[in-house]
C-alpha cells in the first residue's frame, strides 16, 4: 500500500490542510496581472449573476466573481494545472473542475461569512468534493481569515437555513456547540498559501473589521468523477435564489 503524503494525512483525519506558498511569487504576480486584466476588461462583459458587490453602486466593492475559468483563458489554464493534480490526489481519484472564484472581503464593508458546509450546495451522492482557497493577501484575525471546524466532515450534513449573507446564502442553523467551538481552527495565510477543505467540513470567516485590508482570494472547486450531482434540484435552486437577488435589488 503506498504511503499517505501529510497532506492527505491531515485533509482526511481533519477535513482541511494548509500548504505554505503553493503559488511562488512568480506565480503569483501572475495571477495578480491576470486578476487586474479580467477586472478591467472581462467583468463588463459577464451577467450580473457572475459578478456580485457589497454595494453594486461601488466598484470598489467587488465581493465575488463566478466561473472564471469559463471566462478566460489564463484562469482556465491555471484551473487544470497544480491545484487539479492537488485535489486528485486529496480526493483519491479524478476529479471534474466545477467552478474558479474570485472572493473578497472589502475593508469595513467586507460581512462575515456563516458557517456552513459546501456540500448543501453541492447535493452530490456521494459527497465527495473539496475546495480550495488560495490567498491573495495577508489574512489574519482582523481581515477574516477562514476558521474549520476539525474533523467535521465526518459528522455528516448538518441543518442548514437561508442566509442575508450575499454569495452564501445559507448557514448551519445549530451552530455555536460546544464541540464547534472547541474543535474550531483559525487559519491565518499569507498570499500564496492554500487551504484545501473536504466539501463536508464546516468553516465560516468573521467580517473584515480592518479600515485599509482587502481579504482576497481565488476559490477552486472540484468534485470527484465518482460523485452524482442532483443537476435538477441544484439547479431549481439556483433559479430561485437569483429571483430573489433580482427582487432585493442585489443583481
Amino acid at each position: 500500500m503506498e504511503k499517505q503524503s501529510a497532506s492527505v494525512r491531515a485533509f482526511n483525519d481533519d477535513g482541511f490542510v494548509a500548504i505554505p506558498s503553493f503559488f511562488n511569487a512568480v506565480e503569483l504576480a501572475e495571477i495578480e496581472i491576470n486578476l487586474d486584466r479580467f477586472v478591467r476588461e472581462v467583468i463588463p462583459t459577464l451577467a450580473p449573476t457572475e459578478v456580485f458587490y457589497e454595494d453594486k453602486d461601488r466598484l470598489d466593492s467587488l465581493k465575488q466573481i463566478q466561473r472564471m475559468h469559463e471566462h478566460d483563458s489564463f484562469f482556465g489554464h491555471l484551473y487544470r494545472g497544480k491545484p487539479k493534480r492537488l485535489a486528485e490526489e486529496l480526493l483519491d481519484e479524478a476529479v471534474v473542475a466545477k467552478n474558479l472564484q474570485y472572493f473578497n472581503k472589502p475593508p469595513v464593508l467586507g460581512q462575515a461569512t456563516p458557517p456552513h458546509q459546501d456540500g448543501f450546495y453541492f447535493m452530490l451522492q456521494p459527497c465527495l468534493a473539496l475546495t480550495m482557497w488560495i490567498a491573495l493577501d495577508v489574512v489574519d484575525e482582523i481581515n477574516g481569515c477562514v476558521r474549520y471546524v476539525k474533523g467535521s466532515h465526518k459528522n455528516g450534513l448538518r441543518p442548514h437555513r437561508r442566509t442575508r449573507t450575499l454569495g452564501f446564502s445559507q448557514g448551519i442553523s445549530d451552530f455555536g456547540t460546544e464541540v464547534d467551538r472547541a474543535q474550531e481552527v483559525m487559519c491565518i495565510a499569507q498570499p500564496g498559501d492554500l487551504l484545501a477543505h473536504h466539501a463536508m467540513t464546516i468553516h465560516r470567516a468573521e467580517a473584515n473589521r480592518s479600515e485599509r485590508r482587502s481579504r482576497r482570494a481565488l476559490g477552486f472547486i472540484f468534485y470527484g468523477e465518482s460523485a452524482l450531482e442532483d443537476e435538477k434540484a441544484n439547479r431549481a435552486y439556483k433559479q430561485k435564489l437569483e429571483s430573489e437577488l433580482a427582487a432585493a435589488g442585489k443583481i
